[in-house]
């Protein structure tokens, strides 16, 4: 039960969290928030624990934590908004791939300990990195459109734009984080595990994938109620 309640802890620490620096630093916030956790993802994501009876690869969270920025920045600023943080989050993405990189070049002193580990850590980070770059820049962009063509058939169907927000929030992500589980773990993995453990790391992924766009649904509305009562920071 460790792993389960690890994954849990961290679901309730990292939404609470996006609340937390939104009503701090606002839009700021968010993209800061976006940023860092897809670096942090795409480390994470090279752990493969066993939890809930799945195999699966860590980092699951972080990647729907920033889909749920996207959507929060998408209903609260608009399309532009959004589209920026998933720029930025490439940018520090890209930087991150090369400064990493740049650490394996140094010979190291004699007394160091450190370097093998970093070796052994980040050799595989390229292939990772510019898998998660592809693919993150594609479904993030495909989110943010689609999350937009909700709200336009719910606002023309229902003639609120206000209603519905859990139709757009889902009905985005859970494409999205389908076309993003696809694509990564054949892009990253293939090769690397067995099949037996690329099945089971795709299915487990989504299964995860749902479980948290659900669950972020309160996080958006709460987001849109501070915007609405709160004097969020610009």
């Amino acid at each position: 039960m460790q792993n389960e309640l690890l994954l849990i802890i961290s679901l309730v620490i990292l939404f609470g969290g996006l609340l937390f620096v939104l009503r701090l630093f606002g839009r700021a916030g968010l993209y800061i928030f976006s940023a860092v956790a897809t670096v942090l993802a795409n480390i994470e994501v090279m752990i493969l624990v066993r939890a809930f009876g799945m195999e699966m690869t860590l980092g699951n969270i972080l990647f729907a934590a920033t889909f749920l920025v996207t959507d929060i920045l998408s209903e609260l600023y608009g399309k532009q908004y959004a589209q920026k943080a998933v720029n930025l989050s490439i940018f520090g993405s890209v930087l991150f791939l090369l400064v990493s990189q740049s650490w394996l070049l140094y010979v190291p002193a004699a007394s160091d300990w450190a370097m093998p580990s970093f070796q052994t850590l980040f050799t595989n980070t390229p292939r990772l990195l510019l898998a998660s770059l592809v693919v993150f820049a594609f479904t993030q962009t495909f989110d943010v459109w689609l999350y937009h063509k909700w709200w336009e058939f719910t606002t023309h169907r229902f003639g609120s734009s206000e209603r519905f927000l859990w139709v757009r929030n889902n009905g985005s992500t859970l494409f999205s984080q389908l076309l993003n589980t696809l694509l990564y773990s054949i892009f990253a993995f293939a090769g690397v595990y067995s099949v037996d453990t690329l099945i089971s790391i795709v299915l487990s992924t989504y299964v995860i994938f749902i479980f948290t766009s659900l669950a972020d649904t309160p996080v958006i509305y709460a987001a849109r109620w501070m915007k609405k009562h709160c004097k969020l920071p610009d």
